[in-house]
Order: structure tokens, then C-alpha cells, then sequence
């Protein structure tokens, strides 16, 4: 591709993204309630536009092509952002915070303590697995190259650890 048709694709795209941005972000705000992670999606979505504009298919408006990466990307968030809270450890409450009664600080402390507590029963490599996917938040293709296992054996020891925790929680008053 010469110069001058790179320069031109960059402008077409360009002209893109400026046509579909405030739509885009409306969309990505209905799903994710977050106008930080709305215009991450969004971002997202527009370099996977860029990256597999050869895979579009003419039968289909673009918008909708666009709209459908846009939307799978949302979705995608909405369930990591679910899987990260849901073991989220609770923060005490501040007591200055505006509200805070000594009850929810300490039924925060407690369930922190009875989720550390799981964790730390847990068999090293799973623990070690599920610390670095839940709680440093990183993917199983990053804990599995940090801990030089296969990417499926970081995933079958995640599944464990997460099914031993739910077990464990649940025989907990």
C-alpha cells in the first residue's frame, strides 16, 4: 500500500470514528453504567473495527457490525467486572464515613476475614492462581505465563479454587 492510500484509509477511518463516537458511547453507557469503562469499550471496539475490517462482510450495514463488537465487548466487561467483585475482599468501613455504623463495619470485617480465611485454606497453586486472577486481576494467559504452566492447567486450577471457596463460604453461618 503506498503512502498516499495509507494516508487516505487513516482519514476514512478517522471520519469513522467521529461519525459513530457519541453513538457508540450512549451504547456502551446503557450496558456498563460507567462512563470510564463506557469509553474503554468503546475504544476497544474501535481497534477491533480496525484491526478485522477485513473480515467485514457487505451484506450487513456497517453499523450493525459495528454495534454487534461494540455490544459483545460490553457484555464481556459486565462479566469480568462481575467475576472480579464477586471476590472482592470488603474494605472496612471508615468510621467518619456518613452512615457507617459499627454493625456494617464490623459484618464487613467479618466476611473479609471469613473470605481470607477460605483462600488461605486452599491448596497452594490454586491459591496462588486464584490470588493472581481475582484479586491482581490479571487473565489466565498472564498467570499462566508469571507461573510457566499451560494456560488450561491455570484455568483447571481456577475452577477448583473458586468451587473449594464456594464450598467452604457456604458451610460458614
Amino acid at each position: 500500500m503506498a503512502a498516499g492510500e495509507r494516508d487516505q484509509a487513516r482519514e476514512r477511518f478517522g471520519d469513522l470514528v467521529a461519525h459513530q463516537q457519541r453513538r457508540a458511547v450512549r451504547i456502551a453507557y446503557h450496558y456498563l453504567r460507567d462512563a470510564h469503562d463506557a469509553d474503554e469499550a468503546v475504544q476497544d471496539a474501535f481497534v477491533k473495527v480496525f484491526t478485522h475490517i477485513g473480515s467485514y462482510r457487505e451484506d450487513y450495514p456497517f453499523e450493525v457490525w459495528f454495534t454487534r463488537i461494540l455490544v459483545n465487548g460490553c457484555l464481556d466487561m459486565r462479566k469480568a467486572r462481575a467475576r472480579r467483585l464477586r471476590w472482592v475482599v470488603p474494605m472496612p468501613i471508615d468510621t467518619a464515613a456518613p452512615g457507617a455504623s459499627v454493625e456494617q463495619r464490623l459484618v464487613s470485617e467479618a466476611r473479609a476475614g471469613e473470605i481470607a480465611g477460605a483462600v488461605e485454606q486452599l491448596p497452594a497453586r490454586q491459591r496462588l492462581v486464584f490470588t493472581l486472577c481475582h484479586m491482581a486481576e490479571q487473565s489466565t494467559a498472564e498467570v499462566s505465563a508469571a507461573l510457566g504452566l499451560s494456560e488450561a492447567t491455570v484455568r483447571v486450577h481456577l475452577f477448583r479454587a473458586v468451587r473449594k471457596l464456594r464450598t467452604l463460604l457456604e458451610r460458614q453461618p
